[in-house]
């Protein structure tokens, strides 16, 4: 409750759309069971042209209601786990730059910023060229470009409060190195690493959505990409094919987005 009385306005929009967004997700086999890529009806029936289909049938005669909402699975899942990927491993990183310092610090920024050279889409594509398309290697794939911005953030926090009075205190208790990066260090630099969750999960819902676009996303699985190439066919018949999941995507960062300025303002007000 507390974290919802100090959301701002723009917060708690973004907090009640994401809410329904999950639900949506939860609620999808229940809502649409079934197979929904399955053939259930005629093709191309416009929306509210048939109260079995209400937001109507691709060419193929797939409900695209069914196909929105567990496609809302796929992106969530795909967004939020890459996400928390990205965020552990980039935290990882810094950390131990950031404490280790002198070579070490060297060889993993010198990693961090090979990294950072290739945009993260591209870095996706590789990796999903080489290991098949499947939602853990997207997974895989989306975390392995977004994990640097975590890394770099961790690592200045944790330049700041190596020398702090806490962490010589450890060293005089005879604490592990390790152990003082990870237990001491880690907890209070991870504050502002997190406060980019909400960058890395709008960046990797639109790179998943790209990637199933160009047909790189799991073939077993109805994805928003997916349904907006789908439709790409048949535009000027057709049209909602392309944009009942394309404003699916657009309200979804926009959701991600409000409510990760939401959070990083709260926190500023914070005392």
């Amino acid at each position: 409750m507390n974290a919802w009385r100090n959301l701002n306005g723009e917060g708690r929009i973004g907090a009640v759309i994401l809410t329904a967004l999950i639900l949506m997700a939860l609620l999808a086999p229940i809502l649409a069971p079934g197979d929904p890529l399955a053939i259930s009806g005629e093709p191309l029936l416009h929306p509210f042209a048939n109260a079995a289909h209400p937001l109507g049938t691709d060419r193929l005669g797939r409900d695209v209601l069914a196909g929105l909402l567990h496609g809302t699975r796929t992106t969530l899942l795909v967004a939020f786990f890459s996400a928390a990927a990205a965020l552990i491993v980039g935290s990882v990183v810094g950390t131990l730059a950031g404490f280790l310092g002198g070579i070490a610090d060297a060889i993993l920024m010198r990693i961090t910023e090979a990294f950072q050279t290739v945009p993260g889409f591209l870095l996706a594509l590789a990796a999903i060229s080489v290991t098949g398309p499947s939602v853990p290697t997207l997974i895989f794939a989306i975390s392995l470009g977004t994990w640097t911005q975590a890394a770099r953030v961790t690592r200045a926090e944790v330049l700041s409060l190596r020398e702090r009075d806490f962490v010589a205190a450890a060293r005089t208790l005879g604490m592990h190195p390790l152990e003082i990066a990870f237990r001491e260090i880690l907890p209070n630099a991870f504050g502002p690493a997190a406060s980019l969750a909400a960058i890395s999960v709008a960046a990797a819902i639109l790179i998943e959505a790209a990637l199933s676009f160009l047909g790189f996303g799991d073939p077993n699985r109805v994805t928003w990409g997916s349904m907006i190439a789908e439709g790409r066919t048949v535009l000027r018949s057709a049209p909602y094919l392309s944009i009942v999941p394309g404003i699916a995507l657009v309200v979804t960062v926009l959701a991600v987005h409000l409510l990760g300025r939401g959070l990083s303002r709260s926190e500023r007000l914070q005392p």
